[in-house]
């Protein structure tokens, strides 16, 4: 897939050198010779009246601070889908420092000799100024599956087939690639399993972390992971023991499985409760932007999400409002269009002829110099630099979507921010099958 974009960029000299030259004239010095390590640093910075948080996350060769509730960038052998190295740039930083990888993704091609023969993955990928975050499951290819998992190892659908992991063997992963920070491995289960299968899960979790802390193969931060599925109290035994180790943050998975969004604050409360409020925590299976919202109102830092990759693939471009007075100014368009309300598909017809940006006030590359009826062209012919253009704006929009999340925090508005974006959209789908 990144050979495929190369190809294209190397046959089109006038494109990359346009980009290139949009975000070098914007990149400083200090940018630029970003260089080095370093463990991870995190300090809660500001509250709204409920648990929201702001915090400023350190870690690893990012010199300037990762301020939180902050996205992890979803990426396929740690680079985003569609988006090349030498486009990171174009993305705003650090917020777009962090890059969320699953070490199962390396199962095929190089041999974890040859990735630590070479220094981790930030030397075999160039990538100097930014922190690579390991995650066992992705939400894209690898996916926990746990009719397989045993007290050996979890169980996961990749690529490569049904494969079963052990804790050493995970750890030999991490000490391989060298990440930042590395989850630890865990025994995650659907919504709908048994409060049997729920103790076990909480059970081998727990014992893979002491396995993990024993072995002490690997370099970097470790996040504790938290499971249980829907039951309330093994999610708090769970967090409660995970609250007891070692680790510098914790990682709550088992969402996104089956669970609904009524039932979700209750378990993630739980879970939070009983954990220290000086450590980051970290999150898989949220990826809404009303499923964020939810998870910042309970007190989570880090978002894993391969949002931004699903809409990219389908030909959708993110067009929400990011602040308060473009919600209350904006008005509902009609869905005939494509729309509603948060993306576009600019695969409707309508869109070739349509000459304006995505997103008129969005200062990503995209939107400064293409415009919708180049975008639909390119998707109806099928050439991958839609996929560029679409994943370089909307991941540009999303991280501006996290952006007014913190500014609502620390103006001591977030729960305002969040009511009136969520009754936003709640009114707009209502409003679907009238415009239809």
């Amino acid at each position: 897939m990144l050979e495929s974009s190369y190809c294209y960029w190397n046959s089109n000299p006038l494109s990359i050198t346009r980009l290139r030259r949009y975000y070098e004239g914007n990149l400083s010095s200090e940018h630029q010779q970003r260089k080095g390590g370093g463990s991870m640093n995190f300090a809660v910075k500001a509250w709204s009246s409920g648990k929201a948080r702001t915090g400023v996350l350190h870690v690893g060769n990012c010199t300037s601070p990762v301020e939180t509730p902050a996205l992890l960038l979803s990426t396929r052998k740690g680079l985003p889908h569609f988006i090349s190295p030498d486009l990171l740039p174009s993305l705003p930083y650090p917020d777009s420092a962090l890059l969320q990888f699953s070490p199962l993704h390396f199962l095929e091609g190089l041999s974890m000799k040859t990735i630590s023969n070479i220094g981790g993955l930030h030397q075999m990928l160039g990538l100097d100024e930014h922190a690579f975050a390991a995650v066992a499951r992705d939400s894209v290819q690898i996916l926990p599956e746990s009719n397989s998992t045993n007290k050996l190892g979890a169980s996961f659908e990749t690529p490569c087939g049904r494969i079963l992991i052990k804790p050493v063997e995970y750890l030999q992963m991490i000490s391989s690639m060298k990440p930042n920070i590395w989850t630890t491995l865990a025994d995650e289960v659907p919504a709908w399993v048994s409060d049997k299968r729920n103790r076990i899960s909480v059970d081998r979790t727990v014992k893979w972390l002491d396995e993990c802390i024993a072995l002490s193969l690997a370099d970097g931060v470790v996040f504790g992971a938290i499971v249980g599925g829907s039951n309330l109290d093994e999610r708090k035994r769970c967090a409660e023991e995970i609250a007891k180790r070692n680790v510098s943050g914790y990682w709550i998975g088992g969402f996104g499985l089956g669970e609904s969004m009524d039932e979700r604050p209750a378990l993630i409360d739980t879970v939070i409760e009983s954990l220290p409020g000086e450590k980051p925590r970290l999150i898989s299976g949220l990826g809404l932007p009303e499923e964020v919202l939810q998870g910042v109102a309970a007190g989570i830092d880090l978002f894993d999400s391969s949002y931004v990759y699903n809409l990219t693939l389908g030909g959708f471009a993110l067009t929400f409002p990011l602040d308060q007075i473009e919600m209350n100014s904006s008005s509902f368009q009609s869905t005939e269009m494509g729309i509603d309300q948060t993306k576009i598909n600019l695969k409707a017809t309508v869109y070739r002829k349509d000459t304006s940006p995505i997103v008129a006030s969005c200062s990503c590359y995209t939107c400064q110099n293409h415009t919708k009826a180049y975008i639909n062209h390119l998707l109806n012919v099928h050439e991958m630099l839609a996929q560029i253009l679409l994943e370089i704006h909307n991941t540009h929009h999303y991280l501006g979507f996290f952006r007014s999340i913190r500014e609502a925090i620390k103006d001591g508005r977030f729960e305002q921010f969040q009511k009136m974006f969520v009754q936003r959209r709640r009114d707009n789908l209502a409003t679907i099958p009238l415009c239809a």
